[in-house]
């Protein structure tokens, strides 16, 4: 995690465990109750590998998103949308799964649109989201 300057900042760098970027950006970046993140890949928070398949590497996205939400102080219930890059954007079996566990409730989900992609050093999947936390006040 890079270190941190003493001056106050608008906009807070968001940083996830078991989660970085080859450059020098953070997972999310945070402005008032607003979070965006980076593109989250399908790297295993433990080793930084990518899955083996699809749906490992949806299992990992699924946990770097409940990371940044926890990191930025919010949760997933606060996330408002979700972009989700496929390979194979026909093939959504492993990303529901994933979906209908962190969303259970379908009266309660955000936003998702799915577009095809091609991802470079064996991607398969990666997403990015935006969220709005509750006012602290």
């Amino acid at each position: 995690m890079p270190a941190q300057s003493n001056r106050n900042h608008r906009r807070r760098s968001i940083y996830s465990p078991g989660f970085s970027h080859e450059n020098p950006i953070p997972a999310a970046s945070k402005i008032g109750p607003y979070v965006f993140s980076g593109v989250l890949t399908g790297r295993d928070p433990q080793t930084g590998q990518l899955g083996d398949d699809l749906a490992a590497q949806c299992r990992h996205v699924f946990t770097h998103v409940r990371n940044v939400m926890a990191a930025a102080g919010g949760s997933t219930d606060d996330i408002a949308k979700l972009n989700v890059w496929l390979v194979d954007y026909r093939d959504r079996e492993a990303l529901n799964a994933e979906w209908l566990a962190m969303f259970p409730d379908a009266e309660s989900r955000p936003a998702r649109q799915v577009m095809a992609a091609q991802l470079d050093r064996g991607a398969l999947i990666q997403v990015d989201l935006v969220a709005i936390l509750p006012d602290a006040s």
